[in-house]
């Protein structure tokens, strides 16, 4: 299956470099989407993801696969989709669904506004998190757990990947939740991560009316 992978804040799509091999290792194609935050708005960068989207599904049954603001640019831009061109599969990486700790207590810095631009501001929004569309696909949510101890940094006695906490993670609608001992940086370089991916597109490519 196509594979249509998108990096988180601040990163590259050579972030992804390690994911993608092992998605063709074992015979999936792969396409990173390259943005950066710094410089380019929330909405042109989801009107660009939301282009190669549309461009797989009129090839074949694709998937995508998003990095903390990855995963949110892919639920903003698989809003208004038609169901034939959804994805068969999104996976989320340690994508907040609500405002993380540490976006709220940086938002207002001079450093952070200027290397996280728009979408940094977007992150510590409430408001704009909950318009963000939960497509009605298969969706995996996968945190991270190896951060910041109990009690030490910002997140107190919470879980979390050292970025963001798996209770900053989850959302009410129907989504699989999945827990992964990795630090949020390298997630996406998790071979558990890789693992579980590989399983849910297997399962997909067994079922016949795939296509």
């Amino acid at each position: 299956m196509h594979v249509v992978l998108v990096h988180g804040l601040g990163r590259t799509p050579l972030s992804m470099a390690s994911l993608a091999r092992r998605l063709r290792s074992v015979g999936h194609e792969t396409e990173s989407i390259g943005y950066v935050a710094a410089f380019e708005p929330f909405q042109r960068i989801r009107d660009r993801v939301r282009e190669r989207l549309l461009a797989h599904a009129t090839v074949g049954p694709y998937a995508a696969v998003g990095h903390s603001l990855g995963g949110l640019l892919l639920r903003a831009a698989l809003a208004g989709i038609a169901p034939a061109q959804l994805p068969k599969l999104l996976v989320t990486l340690g994508s907040p669904t609500r405002p993380p700790r540490l976006a709220r207590r940086l938002h207002n810095m001079w450093l952070y506004r200027r290397f996280a631009g728009e979408c940094g501001q977007l992150l510590a929004d409430a408001d704009f998190l909950a318009t963000l569309h939960v497509p009605p696909v298969p969706y995996t949510a996968i945190a991270g757990t190896r951060g910041w101890p109990n009690n030490v940094g910002p997140f107190g006695d919470a879980l979390n990947d050292g970025v963001v906490a798996v209770d900053e993670t989850v959302t009410p609608k129907t989504v699989e939740h999945l827990h992964v001992p990795a630090f949020h940086t390298f997630l996406m370089n998790d071979r558990a991560v890789a693992r579980h991916i590989c399983l849910r597109l297997d399962a997909l490519a067994k079922q016949p009316h795939l296509g």
